[in-house]
């Protein structure tokens, strides 16, 4: 049995790295095409020409309006995102769910299960990503964001990281996040066995997921959408939060860190002239 489950742990620890590479390349290959100035992948020609400057581009025209397609592709794209930036933090629980269904396991194969329990999860994120497709396209119609998907007002990302800030401390977010830090104790009271109970689980793993991380997501719009190192800053916060021994406290100082940034920017800008 233990020859089983360490065999089965490093097969589940392959398909999470490579689900999690692949969405890394995916946003790469955008990230690049988006700097040359062409966002055909996601469904938005440009109109006119780009102009280059070393090895960035700047688009210097109007991008085209939203079409269906338009909004399909970004909702892939933000989906995408999620599972890149989400899975690494999901692997504990992920593993955890796969060493007792092997366990309590009355076939050979308990793979089909641990499928759905992963997959639930990422249905959560694929939610979100239509919502936040959603909100992106009502910041674009309102001129809030550039074409390259990077906030525009001042006012926009102070209210961004003051109301993540101020979230990063309320009890729901500890509530939330405390699901996540203790994937042994969500799953002895959660436990449900069988395949739907795998995706009971996985929905409800995703749902706290989502509570914890859906406000440091909204930062997307004040760094840039397709900024990859912003992307991976929030990657790497969620994942401190949910792993290191105090990442509670991370949490917390990082929602601090926000608020008085927060109001450093809504200082007005000719007190330091």
């Amino acid at each position: 049995m233990e020859r089983i489950l360490k065999r089965d742990r490093i097969l589940v620890i392959m398909a999470l790295a490579a689900l999690s590479l692949l969405a890394w390349v995916y946003l790469a290959i955008l990230a690049k095409d988006m700097a040359a100035g062409d966002m055909r992948l996601m469904g938005m020609p440009v109109v006119g020409e780009t102009m280059a400057s070393g090895a960035m581009g700047a688009m210097t025209a109007s991008v085209m309006p939203w079409t269906l397609t338009t909004f399909v592709l970004m909702a892939v794209m933000w989906w995408v995102m999620m599972v890149g930036m989400m899975v690494p933090s999901a692997a504990p629980m992920i593993l955890l769910f796969a060493t007792l269904t092997r366990k309590q396991a009355k076939d050979a194969n308990p793979g089909l299960c641990i499928a759905l329990f992963t997959s639930a999860y990422l249905l959560i994120w694929a939610a979100f990503s239509l919502a936040a497709t959603l909100a992106q396209w009502a910041l674009t119609q309102a001129a809030l964001l550039s074409p390259m998907m990077v906030g525009t007002s001042r006012w926009l990302m102070i209210g961004l990281l003051l109301a993540c800030g101020i979230y990063q401390l309320t009890p729901l977010k500890q509530a939330c996040l405390g699901k996540c830090r203790s994937p042994l104790s969500f799953l002895m009271v959660k436990w449900r066995p069988g395949r739907l109970g795998a995706l009971e689980m996985g929905l409800s793993h995703g749902a706290y997921c989502l509570g914890c991380c859906w406000l440091l997501m909204a930062l997307l719009f004040i760094g840039g959408v397709m900024n990859l190192f912003w992307v991976a800053l929030i990657a790497i916060v969620v994942l401190a939060e949910k792993v290191l021994p105090r990442g509670d406290l991370f949490g917390k100082a990082g929602g601090v860190v926000m608020i008085v940034l927060a109001a450093y920017m809504a200082l007005p800008r000719d007190l330091f002239a």
